[in-house]
């Protein structure tokens, strides 16, 4: 790596990387088209820095099957942490929900029986690990009297959360023709529940439930295998195919992944493998900046100051190809002298990042303290020395 200024001065390689630390940047570079898939929708995301590293038809409307689900989980868990809701409270079960959603109309289902209570708790599990219809119905219900008012308002909420290209039409991911979502909308809804809830995310990583006397287990395949899953939730219709949203985190990172549109339950537990160990294996995230680290100093004509230190205000981190790394080249620029006077914060320089096979990334830079204007004396000394000698500090 290179970090160069002004006159594409460079300074030594590493130097960045040794004496500074973490954070974020939005996803400044596109998406690395180095493997293929026979999933129909796909997309990997680096959760921390929101880094595309593939995807394919992540913008078609697909059916998502149980994976729409999350939105379900999504609106209940927000009247937990809003304190609307309560773990212990409890729902009735309509006859409509045991119709709908029980194992009498041989879907998905928690086996609830109709006219009888269920903890708040209870409905979490059995729409995550036993992907519950009967579940999901009794919250639609329970929450806003009908599932037809319930899915218009997880419409409208996941709209307002960037899911744009979403609209539900039910609690349950039932098949319907105005049923729709996409790849990069259910892989939005993903991160959120794992921000947005970090005391409720545990439930997704739950392998078995009983209820009623009956135990299922999640239908997550990744959960069973020795790679860092602990989320989120599978879907398959005739119409869908099989589906998966999932997250897997080792160390510091996280990705995300959702597929959907694969031909079988064999092909969902392998491809989603193989896609997840490329993406930690191909790509690294490399610390640059954090927040108010002085990336340079440059010199100030006609200041009381005759330098002053450049600031980078946000954190940075950098996902990429590993294989890009030792040809990051990180360059300041300005027009330099700086002109006093300057104020803190005033921006007055830009960052470049460049790397071979990546978009240039491009951050302001601020002064990091106020330099006065020399007064007349001291300009026309300032003056003085540089028709004489050069000098303009």
């Amino acid at each position: 790596m290179q970090l160069t200024y002004k006159n594409s001065k460079v300074l030594g390689r590493g130097l960045v990387f040794g004496a500074f630390t973490l954070f974020a940047l939005a996803s400044a570079i596109g998406p690395a088209q180095a493997v293929e898939t026979i999933a129909r929708e796909a997309v990997l995301i680096e959760v921390s820095t929101g880094k595309v590293l593939f995807e394919k038809n992540a913008d078609r409307p697909m059916p998502p099957a149980s994976m729409s689900k999350m939105m379900t989980i999504y609106m209940l868990f927000e009247r937990l942490r809003d304190g609307r809701l309560s773990l212990e409270d409890t729902f009735r079960v309509s006859k409509n929900a045991w119709r709908k959603g029980g194992a009498s109309s041989g879907s998905s289902t928690m086996f609830l029986l109709p006219g009888k209570r269920v903890k708040v708790e209870d409905i979490i599990r059995g729409i995550i690990i036993q992907s519950g219809n009967d579940a999901c119905i009794v919250i639609a219900e329970g929450l806003s009297g009908s599932e037809e008012a319930f899915a218009v308002e997880m419409t409208a909420r996941g709209k307002e959360m960037g899911m744009t290209n979403s609209t539900f039409r039910n609690a349950t991911g039932w098949p319907h023709p105005e049923h729709l979502t996409t790849a990069r909308d259910l892989a939005i809804l993903s991160q959120k529940l794992i921000k947005d809830f970090p005391e409720y995310y545990r439930y997704f990583s739950e392998k078995s439930f009983t209820y009623n006397g009956i135990k299922q287990n999640n239908r997550n395949p990744l959960l069973y295998k020795d790679m860092g899953s602990d989320g989120l939730k599978t879907g398959h219709t005739k119409e869908s195919g099989y589906g998966l949203a999932a997250s897997v985190e080792r160390r510091d990172r996280r990705l995300i992944l959702v597929i959907n549109g694969l031909p079988s339950r064999k092909a969902r537990s392998r491809e989603p493998e193989r896609i997840i160990e490329w993406g930690f294996r191909e790509f690294e995230n490399y610390k640059l900046f954090k927040a108010g680290d002085v990336v340079e100093t440059a010199g100030v004509w006609l200041g009381q100051k005759s330098t002053v230190p450049l600031i980078i205000e946000k954190e940075l981190v950098l996902t990429m190809p590993r294989k890009s790394r030792r040809q990051m080249k990180v360059t300041v620029s300005y027009e330099g002298p700086l002109p006093a006077p300057i104020k803190t914060g005033d921006v007055v320089a830009s960052l470049k990042v460049s790397a071979p096979g990546t978009k240039d990334l491009m951050m302001p830079l601020t002064a990091g303290g106020d330099v006065g204007r020399l007064g007349l004396v001291g300009r026309l000394g300032a003056a003085f020395k540089f028709i004489v000698w050069g000098e303009t500090e």
